[in-house]
């Protein structure tokens, strides 16, 4: 089904893959790349990336596991990170392709860097915004006092029907309010912006399925095995990190010593100044010049 976001004709289409349907918005031809957004958000915070990208590449935009109009499974197992790195690979094989540039934001970055680690010969190159490597989480868990005020509401999140009726009470004012505190380029959203996102909340299950991601993956069990240390797969495949200096929610000591895990493969950092959480809307000039780099003209 063909649809018009601005002057973009997307295509919006559905796959059964890894249990569920899946929701995601395509256009273009060339190397595929698949844009995997973040909480609480949709397919459309990928606009600008989508249509930049859209000239040179095949963009697939999804909604996420539990998000937007694509299946929301209820119970919160169905959300372990091995499940959403799944959901991508398979999605990339439903498309008929055997590789693709995968690109995350928030948890969806986490997802990302969890295909990159689980299932490396689906991803051609990797970037990651404003999400920590898994090994740079647990290196700060419970050490990094700065950054557990940060991390507060993930507390919160893990408990059980509380969050959907805080979050969700008078319009879902304290979601949108979250948004406007977090936002450092107050210009780059509209009001119906917000809107978009309050429209893809209210749905059925259209928190739940967001919060899921917390209780499944920071759960008991991950604050429990917090003083083991994991070997997490090396990445070797080229890397991009970008990050919002000015992210309240993630410090940006949680980019550092992120190189060590990407071995026989470029890794590179930039580091967006002035820029809240939500980077690839706030600065989508910025960001999609340095994509363009990373992808077009090899590694920085």
């Amino acid at each position: 089904m063909a649809a018009n976001t601005g002057d973009l004709l997307l295509h919006h289409e559905f796959a059964n893959i890894n249990g569920i349907k899946m929701h995601y918005v395509t256009i273009g031809e060339g190397p595929l790349i698949v844009f995997l957004h973040g909480f609480p958000e949709f397919w459309k915070s990928w606009k600008h990336q989508i249509s930049f990208f859209s000239k040179k590449f095949k963009v697939v935009a999804l909604d996420m596991r539990g998000y937007g109009e694509t299946e929301r499974p209820i119970q919160v197992g169905e959300y372990r990170i091995e499940k959403l790195a799944r959901d991508v690979t398979e999605l990339i094989d439903s498309l008929g392709q055997k590789k693709a540039t995968v690109v995350g934001h928030d948890w969806g970055g986490a997802v990302a860097w969890a295909t990159a680690m689980m299932n490396p010969s689906f991803v051609e190159k990797l970037i990651v915004m404003n999400a920590p490597h898994p090994a740079i989480v647990q290196r700060n868990a419970f050490r990094n006092y700065a950054q557990m005020q940060k991390s507060w509401y993930m507390f919160f999140f893990l408990l059980e029907k509380a969050p959907e009726k805080v979050l969700s009470s008078n319009n879902f004012e304290i979601l949108k309010h979250m948004f406007e505190i977090s936002i450092k380029r107050k210009d780059r959203f509209s009001l119906s912006d917000i809107e978009e996102y309050v429209s893809s909340w209210s749905k059925e299950g259209g928190i739940t399925g967001g919060l899921n991601y917390y209780r499944a993956n920071l759960n008991e069990e991950f604050w429990g095995n917090l003083g083991e240390s994991i070997p997490f797969p090396k990445i070797k495949i080229p890397t991009l990190q970008i990050w919002a200096e000015d992210d309240m929610f993630l410090g940006k000591e949680l980019t550092e010593g992120t190189k060590e895990f990407v071995v026989d493969a470029p890794f590179s950092l930039n580091v967006i100044p002035n820029c809240g959480h939500w980077v690839q809307q706030e600065a989508p000039e910025e960001v999609n010049q340095i994509m363009e780099e990373f992808l077009l003209n090899g590694h920085n």
